[in-house]
C-alpha cells in the first residue's frame, strides 16, 4: 500500500489524527511567486521581518495581537491541509485587527518528509510577505521513520533508514533554530515554544507522548525566573497535560508534574496546547484554570468531534489572542467561513 492510499484510508476511518495524536479591512498583501533572495531561499515569515497582517491601523488599544494555529498536517500527498492553511492565511490578510505573529503549536507536517517540508515552504513562498512565524515540534514532526524510501507507510521496516535526530534537524533547519525549543520576544512579550525532543526510534517508551529533557525544563524555569515584571508570558506545547498530580504517557506531556511545578510560582502564564484537534463547538472544555491559564486549541488541518472522529468538512480553526494592559482577550476563529466562534470567547484579567 502506498503512502497516499494509506493516509486516505485512515482519514476515511477517522483515526489519522488520533493515531498521532470577521474582518473587512483589506491589507495589501496578495499571493505571488516570491523570488529567492541572493545567498539563500526566501521564506516569508522566517526572515526576521516584522510584517503586520490585517488592519495595521487598529485602534483597539491592543499591545500585541497574534494568531495561534495548530496541527496543520501539511502533506505532499493530500491537498486539503495545504488549502486549509492557505485559507487561514488569506483570512488573516483581510483581518479587522492586527496579526503581528503566527505561532504553530506542533504537527506542522503529516510525516516530516522532505516533500512535506517542501510543500510547507511552497505555501510560505506563495505570499510576498508574512508576519513572523514560530513553531514547536509535535509527534507527527517525527513520523519520517515510518516512511519507506519509496514514500510508502512501512511500520514493518521502521525506522526505514531514518532517525529521530534527522527529524529534529529537519525541523530546526526549517525554522532556523539551534535547538528544537525556542524563545521569541515580540512587542516586548515573551513566547516560549516547548518541543517534544525524542520519539520511538530513540526512546520507544515515549510512544506519542512529549518528552522534555532536563535541559529543556531548566531552560523553561530560567526563562520564567528572568521576568522582571508581571507581563504575561505565553508558553506553547503540543500534547496536552494529564490530570493534575499525574505524569503523562502516550498523547500527553510525560514529565507533567515537574512542568506544572515550574509554572506554579509565576503569575500571568498562558499555556496553549494542540494535538487533540477538538472542534471549539463540540462541547468540550477548551479553557482550564490552574495556577496558569491553559487553552486547548483546535486544528487547521482537521477538526474532530468529542469522540475524536472527523465530522465536519471545510472547517479550519485557530485562536486569536490580543494583549491589553489589564487583560488578555482570546477568540476562536473559523478561517474558511471567516467567522468568530461564539463558544470560544474568553477574557482573562491580568494580576
Amino acid at each position: 500500500m502506498n503512502r497516499r492510499k494509506f493516509l486516505q484510508r485512515l482519514l476515511a476511518a477517522g483515526v489519522l489524527t488520533v493515531g498521532a495524536a470577521g474582518g473587512v479591512w483589506k491589507f495589501g498583501f496578495d499571493r505571488d511567486g516570491a523570488v529567492p533572495a541572493q545567498g539563500g531561499e526566501r521564506l516569508p515569515g522566517l526572515n526576521g521581518e516584522s510584517v503586520v497582517f490585517g488592519n495595521k491601523n487598529d485602534s483597539s488599544g491592543a499591545l500585541f495581537s497574534f494568531m495561534i494555529v495548530s496541527d496543520l498536517h501539511i502533506n505532499s500527498g493530500i491537498a486539503y491541509p495545504s488549502e486549509n492553511f492557505r485559507r487561514a492565511i488569506d483570512d488573516m490578510i483581510a483581518f479587522e485587527s492586527k496579526v503581528e505573529a503566527i505561532l504553530i503549536t506542533g504537527d506542522v507536517t503529516e510525516s516530516a518528509t522532505d516533500k512535506d517540508y517542501e510543500e510547507f515552504r511552497n505555501i510560505l513562498k506563495s505570499y510576498k510577505q508574512l508576519p513572523p512565524i514560530h513553531a514547536n515540534m509535535g509527534n507527527h514532526d517525527y513520523y519520517n521513520i515510518w516512511i519507506s524510501k519509496d514514500g510508502a507507510w512501512s511500520k514493518e521496516t521502521m525506522p526505514n533508514g531514518k532517525t529521530d535526530e534527522g527529524s529534529r534537524l529537519a525541523f530546526m533547519k526549517q525554522f532556523r533554530l539551534d535547538k528544537p525549543y525556542s524563545e521569541a520576544i515580540i512587542n516586548g512579550y515573551r513566547v516560549l515554544l516547548m518541543s517534544q525532543e525524542t520519539y520511538v526510534q530513540e526512546k520507544p517508551d515515549v510512544s506519542e507522548g512529549a518528552w522534555y529533557s532536563d535541559e529543556q525544563l531548566a531552560w523553561l524555569k530560567e526563562r520564567l525566573t528572568q521576568r522582571k515584571d508581571s507581563k504575561p508570558v505565553f508558553v506553547m506545547i503540543h500534547q496536552p497535560l494529564p490530570a493534575i498530580g499525574q505524569n503523562g504517557g502516550s498523547h500527553s506531556l510525560i514529565r507533567a508534574n515537574e512542568f506544572r511545578e515550574i509554572l506554579k510560582p509565576h503569575q500571568n502564564v498562558f499555556l496553549f496546547s494542540g494535538h487533540t484537534h477538538q472542534d471549539f463547538q463540540n462541547g468540550r472544555a477548551h479553557y482550564v484554570k490552574e495556577t496558569f491559564h491553559w487553552f486547548h486549541n483546535s486544528s487547521v488541518g482537521r477538526v474532530l468531534n468529542a469522540q475524536f472522529r472527523p465530522y465536519r468538512e471545510n472547517v479550519a480553526q485557530g485562536l486569536y489572542v490580543q494583549v491589553f494592559a489589564d487583560k488578555i482577550v482570546l477568540r476562536g476563529r473559523e478561517f474558511i467561513g471567516r467567522a468568530w466562534i461564539k463558544e470560544a470567547d474568553w477574557t482573562v484579567r491580568l494580576v
